[in-house]
């Protein structure tokens, strides 16, 4: 067995022995028992951007700077095409929020882990991505479980060189940390998404634990008296009355590993758990007047910056503080958490298909609180260059139909390219000698001169503007027939529901009236 594997069954087997794992939502019977860990690191890095104006002065701190770490952005060999601007030039911000369950610190290992895992390679077991629109007047956030199965990519790791070759077929999520660093969580996301992200936070063990003793508590609901904790030991230790109380501290802690005692025992009862103190936390730090405590700000200050890890473009205060700004115009009520919809496979679980509709309302920068006053549509500006004569444009054809479940369709880069030919479309050719993986189908263009070809070539096929991108991993015009087109000659752009799927679990930020549900069996 290689070191890689050895310390993954380590993983595994620490996760089967969490005394806080529990059934999964609406089991009626024994399954495999699912071993997320918790989301207990996102709510530090998430309230850190939303700090706000009170703390600049404390935030300019020079030597603050040498407490953040950075990293590299994305260690992928793809990229993924920038949005485009709307009407006013904004474009939206995607920072991918990472949890890191390293144990290289005392205080690390004190707060969570087995002792068999101090120093060894980390786990990315925290993923959530925080989406700010081009308008700024909405934020949404997607969590993925720790377990998801996805491809990770080749990464190569920008200190030594290392190439990671991609994984032999699906692995967990988790894993692609230790693939280079985070930016191989990154291009993980990209690649599953869609979405360009643009930043990346880290963050440790620690993190919850500090930013929530530094605001004096964060305010929780429970509907019924609590206590984690069943005769086999099992559960967080949480013990709550009934109603709302601030938790910091070790017990801010227990409220985000609770399992046993809410709801159905679930990890969606612990997301949601999850959800609703992340959003109590930003509240307090927009509101609470204490903030404007220098100790306060000081040691806020002090523990966020020095449990971070970013990439370069938020390596300074000043960065991270301008993005806080940004974050900050977003109001409680136009924030929405979500969980991205799965489903099991054996003890661990995939995307299904409402997920990929969560990552299409973010790629088109839809709200998901449904308050768009009208559906955002990329703005279409004419190209600089007109397209050329359909006979004249030279397009590349790529079959991009192979899925994580299905093999590439087959035959479809030649029926493709000669449906082109047919239409006049006379330099059209099919690539065979590679096959990429793309859910949809996409005309890609390397530089504003061949754009309106792109775009003329999409026309001709009834494929969407929104499907016309430009790419510098393409050398002319490429189209590349996705999952969505894996028979036939004549593309059906698929219809568009914009409505969130309720698989999300959406929770609104300015929710002040929720409260988790106590299992009787857990009560006082």
């Amino acid at each position: 067995m290689t070191q890689n594997a050895t310390r993954e069954t380590l993983r595994d087997e620490e996760h089967e022995e969490d005394p806080d794992e529990g059934p999964p939502a609406g089991d009626n019977g024994p399954r495999p028992r699912r071993a997320r860990r918790v989301l207990k690191w996102s709510a530090a890095v998430l309230a850190l951007l939303m700090i706000g104006a009170a703390g600049a002065g404390y935030l300019y701190y020079r030597q603050l700077n040498g407490n953040i770490k950075k990293d590299a952005l994305n260690l992928g060999d793809n990229k993924v095409a920038e949005p485009t601007p709307n009407a006013a030039g904004q474009t939206p911000l995607n920072i991918l929020l990472i949890g890191s369950d390293a144990r290289d610190t005392e205080e690390n290992q004190q707060l969570g882990g087995a002792r068999e895992t101090f120093g060894s390679t980390p786990l990315a077991d925290v993923q959530m991505l925080v989406h700010l629109s081009a308008d700024r007047t909405n934020m949404s956030v997607i969590s993925m479980p720790r377990d998801t199965l996805v491809e990770i990519p080749k990464c190569t790791d920008p200190d030594d060189g290392t190439v990671h070759p991609a994984s032999n077929g699906r692995t967990m999520t988790n894993q692609s940390l230790g693939h280079g660093g985070p930016g191989c969580t990154v291009a993980t996301w990209q690649e599953l998404t869609g979405i360009h992200i643009d930043h990346f936070v880290m963050v440790d063990f620690a993190g919850v634990v500090s930013m929530a003793d530094a605001v004096g508590g964060v305010p929780v609901c429970v509907d019924a008296n609590i206590h984690s904790r069943d005769g086999q030991g099992h559960g967080s230790g949480l013990k709550l009355e009934k109603g709302t109380h601030p938790v910091k501290g070790e017990q801010a802690l227990q409220w985000l590993r609770t399992r046993y005692g809410f709801e159905d025992g679930s990890d969606l009862a612990r997301a949601r758990a999850q959800h609703m103190y992340m959003n109590s936390l930003v509240r307090q730090l927009r509101a609470n007047a204490t903030l404007s405590s220098p100790n306060m700000l000081r040691r806020l200050a002090e523990k966020a910056t020095g449990a971070l890890t970013v990439d370069p473009g938020l390596d300074t205060v000043k960065k991270l503080y301008d993005l806080s700004t940004e974050l900050r115009k977003v109001k409680p009520e136009r924030v929405t958490m979500t969980t991205m919809p799965n489903r099991y496979v054996g003890a661990r679980v995939e995307p299904t298909e409402d997920a990929e509709t969560l990552f299409r309302l973010v790629r088109e920068d839809i709200a998901l609180d449904g308050r768009d006053a009208t559906p955002r549509k990329a703005e279409e500006k004419t190209p600089s260059a007109p397209a050329a004569d359909d006979a004249a444009i030279a397009v590349q054809v790529l079959n991009g139909t192979r899925t994580d479940t299905l093999p590439a369709a087959s035959g479809r880069t030649g029926t493709v390219a000669g449906a082109l030919r047919e239409k006049g479309f006379t330099g059209a050719t099919a690539d065979t000698t590679r096959s990429v993986s793309e859910k949809r189908t996409v005309v890609r263009y390397p530089g504003a001169d061949l754009e309106g070809d792109a775009r003329r070539v999409a026309d001709a096929l009834g494929i969407p503007a929104g499907q016309v991108e430009r790419s510098t991993d393409v050398s002319g015009v490429t189209l590349v027939v996705g999952a969505d087109w894996r028979e036939g000659t004549e593309y059906a752009a698929p219809g568009k529901d914009d409505t969130i799927p309720e698989s999300a679990n959406a929770l609104n930020g300015a929710d002040e009236e929720a409260c988790m549900h106590v299992d009787p069996a857990y009560t006082w």
